[in-house]
Parts: C-alpha cells; sequence; structure tokens
C-alpha cells in the first residue's frame, strides 16, 4: 500500500489557498479514480480503494499545516509503511508556477508541514513538489501562500491537477520518474521525459529550441572564414 498525503489547512476559508494545492491534489485524485468517501482517521480525512491495481490509502491532515506530522505518522505506523511508501503532496515557491517535481529526502526549504513530517517520521519519504511561485520578498510569502490563487492560474492549476491524477497510478506503483514523465507528456511540460539529479530528485525540463545556437560556436573563427571568402568573390 502507498499513502499518498495532501498538504493544506482544513476549512473552507483555506480551500482555495495556494498553500492548500497538496489537499487539492489528493482530492482530484479520489474523484478521477472513484476511491472511496472521505472518512475521520488519523487526525485527518482519508480515502482508500485501489488505482492501477495497487492499494492507496490518501490522507488530509486535520491538524492545520505546522503539525500535519502527527497524522502522518499515525498513518503510518498503523499501516505499517516504510519511507518508500509514503508521497507528500505540497506547494513549492521555489519553483515557477506548474513547475512540478519529485524528489525524496532532501530540505524543506521552510516549509512547515514538511518540517512537521521529517520531525515525527524522518526525512526520506518522497515529495511531489507543485511550483507556485515566489511573490519576489520574504516579507510578503505569508500573504502569498495564504491567499487563493489568481483566475488567472487556472490555466495551468486545473491541467496540472488533472494530470497528476490521470498519472497517480505510477506513485501506487511506486514509479515517481514515470508519474512524472507522465504528467510532462500530458502537460506538454518538458517532453515527456525526466532527468536524475542529485539527491534522487527528478524533473521534467524543457526540450530545447531547435533554433538556439550550438553551445561553444567558434564565433571569431568565423568570422575569419567569411572575411576569406568575401575576399575571394572579390
Amino acid at each position: 500500500m502507498k499513502l499518498l498525503v495532501g498538504l493544506g489547512n482544513p476549512g473552507k476559508a483555506y480551500a482555495r489557498h495556494r498553500h492548500n494545492v497538496g489537499f487539492m491534489a489528493v482530492e482530484r485524485i479520489a474523484a478521477r479514480h472513484h476511491l472511496g468517501p472521505w472518512k475521520k482517521r488519523f487526525s485527518g480525512l482519508t480515502s482508500d480503494g485501489t488505482i492501477a491495481g495497487h492499494r492507496v490509502l490518501l490522507l488530509k491532515p486535520q491538524t492545520y499545516m505546522n503539525d500535519s506530522g502527527r497524522s502522518v505518522e499515525d498513518a503510518r505506523r498503523f499501516l505499517k509503511l516504510t519511507d518508500a511508501d509514503i508521497f507528500v503532496f505540497h506547494d513549492e515557491l521555489d519553483l515557477a508556477p506548474g513547475k512540478l517535481r519529485v524528489k525524496t529526502g532532501g530540505g524543506n526549504a521552510g516549509h512547515n508541514g514538511l518540517r512537521s513530517i521529517t520531525a515525527h517520521i524522518g526525512n526520506d519519504y518522497g515529495r511531489v513538489r507543485v511550483g507556485i511561485g515566489h511573490p519576489g520578498a520574504k516579507e510578503l510569502v505569508t500573504g502569498y501562500v495564504l491567499h487563493d490563487f489568481a483566475k488567472a492560474d487556472a490555466a495551468w492549476l486545473e491541467p496540472m491537477l488533472d494530470a497528476m491524477a490521470d498519472a497517480a497510478g505510477r506513485l501506487a506503483a511506486g514509479d515517481p520518474a514515470r508519474f512524472l514523465t507522465d504528467v510532462a507528456r500530458t502537460t506538454g511540460k518538458g517532453g515527456g521525459s525526466a532527468a536524475p539529479e542529485p539527491a534522487a530528485e527528478h524533473h521534467a525540463r524543457p526540450a530545447a529550441s531547435a533554433a538556439a545556437p550550438r553551445p561553444g560556436t567558434p564565433i571569431g573563427g568565423l568570422a575569419e572564414h567569411l572575411k576569406r571568402w568575401l575576399k575571394g568573390r572579390g
């Protein structure tokens, strides 16, 4: 079984906040795969079922973001899961809006939900990092994440949520690289490929432009060749 955790804050007032994109992701997965109704369990709300032949439990901690780890620890202990069985969906300020990365371990980048989970179960669980962009200044961060997505964000957010839901079977099978590849292919970001990064990190890369100059072109040599050609023409 895999545990797919969405991070966010409970309550209607927070439902469309950027900080709640983790909740949005697991809610879309539950709806897309017709999983069981949400039930109170493990200090959170859970939905369970089968995706692509694999058992999953979706979890939305109801402890508020800063204490998410308590809910995740309760579920992990009861289900006897390993770190490799856990994937946490969360907002990522350091990624551009619509950018997606998947990694295992690493730093928490000041994210209080991740910090709480790490304090309770350790650091070697999987993270699905959904880019929301950065407001540009540290003092603006709190107001930015605790605010609804802009209407214009729907252009990338809705396709991203749908793509993650469609590809959720890859996470259920324990294959985060293929999950990322499938999302990239569906959304048109990254050319449908995932490349390994340090610290078990993967991310979709934009395809190189055919019109881009090749690295290391000898500009000076080209000019000299052109000069000789013009001299020969004269």
